[in-house]
């Protein structure tokens, strides 16, 4: 592809920019600055990394606006490099092509599924009855679909994805191998003989365009609905216990586990191992760092980190006083010292 060809394309897609260089050289596949070789258009979204500008072998960058780069160094310059080499790698790599089996004689499907068309199901699923299925649906090895579950169009389940009894995936849903979507929650009474098993009665739904990773495990509610609203994303190996609501366009990173009940709100993001208890309220725009225990309610555009989890700012004062105590504990044991002679000092005139 032409620079000039991407150039103009971005500019359709949204991403007003600036070509700086030769518009008909060709770049034929997107790559790292440093593993970029002839031929590969790379980009540049963390300053960290401005030096590698001067030493890749890549034969044109997309950069930010304000970066400065080497004279003779072919750059795309617009206000949103990550965004922009999205576009870049679908328009030269396009999106995964999975395998063709149409409905494999090799999978198991119950005479009462309804299968939309052009359905594309693998060798080894097994889908049970009632089961309705819309189109354009992709089903890779290994998956099991309990009865009564209702999946939408355009979606994609990788091997060994396991939908409960019951279950709701809304349209342009993706589930990565090994995620579990319906499964029991943790519901136990304690009684005097040890614990007594509560039946899960309620269902898992998952709205549309959510993108799961692999392993990710979401509870049925024991009543009512777990659900995912349209739009968010997890990372690997994200929980969500029974009744907790997780609003539109979250982004969650690998660990993430919210317990039972849990209200979230939308546009929320939290990194990994975030750890957030039950029965709490996290608000809009919320944003928590990675490893942090969240133990109360979070009010809207609040940013969170540490354990237990406080407001950013009082977190960073915390830990600027944290590097103090040392010093201030030589001083304590001074002023200890200078006080006890000034007790005896004075011990000694009132004799």
């Amino acid at each position: 592809m032409k620079l000039e060809l991407l150039s103009q394309l971005l500019a359709k897609e949204g991403f007003d920019n600036t070509l700086q260089g030769d518009p008909d050289i060709q770049v034929q596949s997107v790559n790292t600055l440093e593993d970029a070789v002839s031929g590969e258009i790379s980009f540049l979204t963390n300053p960290k990394y401005n030096d590698a500008l001067n030493t890749t072998s890549a034969t044109a960058v997309i950069v930010n606006l304000d970066d400065e780069t080497p004279p003779d160094l072919p750059v795309i310059k617009c206000n949103n490099p990550y965004a922009a080499i999205a576009v870049t790698i679908i328009a030269i790599h396009g999106h995964r092509q999975h395998p063709q089996w149409g409905i494999s004689d090799h999978a198991i499907i119950d005479d009462d599924a309804e299968i939309g068309e052009n359905a594309n199901i693998a060798p080894s699923v097994y889908i049970a009855d009632d089961v309705k299925i819309g189109a354009n649906v992709v089903i890779y090895p290994g998956c099991y679909i309990a009865n009564n579950v209702a999946i939408g169009d355009d979606v994609t389940l990788y091997p060994n994805v396991v939908i409960y009894d019951g279950s709701v995936l809304g349209n342009h849903v993706t589930l990565h191998a090994g995620t579990i979507i319906g499964q029991d929650g943790l519901g136990y009474a304690q009684v005097k003989d040890g614990w007594l098993k509560i039946p899960q009665i309620g269902r898992a739904v998952i709205d549309d365009n959510v993108e799961m990773g692999a392993n990710c495990a979401i509870d049925r509610a024991t009543v009512g609905e777990t659900r995912v609203k349209q739009g968010t994303k997890f990372s690997d190996a994200v929980v969500l216990g029974h009744g907790t609501k997780v609003g539109e366009r979250c982004m969650f990173v690998a660990q993430v586990g919210l317990a039972g009940s849990v209200e979230c709100g939308n546009d929320v993001q939290m990194g990994g191992q975030v750890g957030v208890s039950g029965h709490l309220s996290i608000g809009d725009n919320v944003r928590i760092n990675a490893k942090s225990g969240i133990w109360s309610s979070i009010e809207d555009g609040a940013t969170y980190f540490g354990i237990p989890a406080t407001d950013s700012y009082q977190y960073w004062r915390q830990l600027a006083h944290n590097k103090r105590i040392p010093d201030m504990k030589k001083q304590i044991k001074t002023m200890a010292k200078q006080i006890e002679e000034l007790t005896q000092a004075l011990d000694q005139l009132n004799k």
